[in-house]
């Protein structure tokens, strides 16, 4: 999967993340090189971000995104019919946004994983006992990733991510080609069997076409 990774401000976008929700604990799944980790922490925030890619170097994670970042650009100025630049004004505002994320990441992320924020770990199993979070994120992983990543796999892992926090985001609704995935409905389905509440929220950020909707539920009867 591609390592590209997204700052503070398009978090609080994509996720409508309130000033109250960061001051929560936060579990950020499938992070990679993103640099809401460093930021959120710099303003006092508590974030612990899991991902594979965490078992590699921070150099190693810079050089395999920079050696598919201008292969990435190209597809994405070949498909114009397939983007909204609201929140990014252009492609090459989009480039720059990636590359900074980066530089921040790669600067937090030794003294971050020496602390703890940063783990090798992925869904659907995760290492942490229930209720260890307030809140979890999972962005641009479920349901973006669906076709790849089996049915079976996005309902074990909202699962999982149920059992580790209280209230669960994810984000985006649709699928690397921009079309709504099929594995929502589902999911929704067995949120619902299991007494949660789901809910289907537009969100002020939009990069995909359409791709402007976050889906989120939390434990039944919980107040966040």
């Amino acid at each position: 999967m591609i390592p590209f990774g997204r700052s503070l401000d398009e978090y609080q976008a994509m996720f409508g993340l309130s000033r109250r929700d960061q001051q929560r604990t936060i579990l950020d799944c499938g992070s990679g090189p993103a640099s809401f980790n460093a930021e959120l922490t710099f303003a006092g925030g508590q974030v612990t971000s899991i991902d594979p890619l965490y078992q590699f170097s921070a150099e190693q994670i810079e050089q395999r995104f920079l050696h598919c970042l201008d292969d990435v650009m190209a597809q994405i100025n070949a498909t114009p019919e397939n983007w909204t630049w609201s929140f990014h004004s252009d492609s090459k505002a989009l480039k720059r946004n990636r590359v900074a994320v980066m530089e921040c990441f790669t600067a937090d992320f030794g003294p971050g994983k020496a602390a703890g924020r940063y783990l090798e770990a992925s869904l659907p199993k995760l290492p942490f006992e229930d209720g260890a979070f307030d809140l979890a994120l999972c962005s641009h992983l479920l349901f973006l990733y669906s076709g790849i990543l089996a049915p079976e796999f996005h309902l074990q892992a909202v699962q999982e991510l149920c059992r580790v926090a209280r209230e669960v985001r994810i984000f985006p609704l649709r699928t690397l080609t921009s079309q709504p995935s099929t594995d929502v409905e589902p999911v929704c389905s067995m949120l619902q069997s299991l007494g949660f509440a789901p809910k289907i929220m537009q969100v002020e950020y939009e990069l995909q076409k359409g791709g402007n909707e976050m889906l989120s539920f939390s434990i039944p009867g919980d107040s966040v």
